[in-house]
């Protein structure tokens, strides 16, 4: 099915694990709609000015998530975030989704800025967007942790 001009919903349902454990991963019709939010919104537009954008980690069934060990608040479980990656001359920058999400003015939820751009969640919920911007890292156990962003103002 396709979401966009250059995105197809099996790209964001894909998942190694849930294939090696035969966990299902079908999204709901609500699920679906906010796939087509986020995509419509923020990333084909994201992917028209930038170029290929690779998604690593999009929709996960709740099986597929507490398989993960993902947060049981995750927005993946909704189908309103993903994690991205952007590679150019064969380097990855992800800091260009992230400039770029500060500095396209669109709405959106949380944009956080994985391990020093190893990779960037983005979220984008029908409303009530928060347009939180993130730093995750381990702490001193070793545990991820997340702070806001210093000097980023989104007006």
């Amino acid at each position: 099915m396709r979401l966009s001009k250059n995105f197809v919903l099996s790209e964001i349902t894909r998942s190694n694990t849930a294939r090696r454990l035969g966990i299902s991963n079908e999204p709901t019709k609500e699920h679906l709609e906010n796939m087509q939010r986020l995509i419509s919104n923020l990333v084909q537009p994201m992917r028209d000015e930038l170029g290929p954008i690779r998604i690593t980690s999009g929709y996960r069934s709740k099986e597929l998530n507490r398989a993960i060990g993902g947060s049981t608040r995750s927005q993946h479980c909704k189908a309103q975030a993903l994690d991205l990656q952007f590679w150019e001359n064969g380097q990855m920058n992800n800091k260009k989704i992230y400039d770029w999400i500060i500095n396209s003015h669109l709405e959106f939820d949380q944009m956080i800025n994985e391990f020093d751009f190893a990779w960037i969640h983005l979220s984008l919920k029908k409303k009530g967007n928060r347009k939180e911007v993130l730093e995750a890292y381990k702490n001193n156990d070793g545990d991820t942790a997340y702070k806001y962003a210093d000097d980023i103002i989104i007006l």
